[in-house]
């Protein structure tokens, strides 16, 4: 991890919008706080759902306060003009559980890989710059043993706080390691 030898990490308390326009072609960038794969899949559904006649909604997304669960993907674009420009823009401001995602809609003119390149970084950076940016402080590590009959109490106080959960074994006898 980059940040304050490994006790802080940065990431969105409030999501962020951006629109890039180039050559008529509009990029809408979109910057989310996710906390999960789950949560990621979620998001990008909800923006598929949202641009339906989009061209191409490519992404990258970063999790973890070791920032090192990360995933980009071009959608269709040429081999690295897209996720790894908005991979790029999430290194650059040193976030992580987030989700950028830029929607090209095409304007007719074709902008090869570097204007590709610049497009979606400026579009990804714009909805970042647009986002609540926050420093979080890691605290400990929690282990929970509990029976399952408590679920919903044990997951309300994790909300409340803002914690977050990994490690998740939900049987009779349920345990559930995090940070907090």
């Amino acid at each position: 991890m980059a940040n304050d030898l490994n006790t802080n990490y940065k990431t969105l308390s409030a999501s962020g919008e951006g629109m890039y326009k180039v050559k008529g072609s509009k990029h809408f960038g979109y910057a989310v706080h996710v906390k999960t794969t789950e949560d990621v899949e979620d998001a990008l559904e909800k923006i598929k759902k949202d641009h339906h006649s989009a061209r191409h909604v490519s992404y990258a997304w970063r999790l973890g306060a070791d920032m090192d669960r990360y995933r980009a993907n071009d959608d269709g674009e040429p081999s690295n003009s897209a996720g790894k420009p908005i991979l790029g823009q999430i290194e650059k401001y040193e976030l992580t559980n987030v989700l950028v995602a830029v929607v090209r809609y095409f304007g007719g003119t074709k902008l090869g890989v570097g204007g590709l390149i610049d497009a979606y970084r400026t579009a990804a950076e714009l909805a970042i710059e647009n986002a609540k940016v926050i420093t979080r402080q890691l605290m400990e590590h929690y282990r929970i043993h509990f029976e399952y009959d408590r679920m919903s109490d044990v997951m309300l106080l994790i909300r409340k706080n803002d914690w977050e959960a990994s490690d998740q074994d939900f049987r009779i006898s349920c345990k559930l390691t995090g940070l907090y």
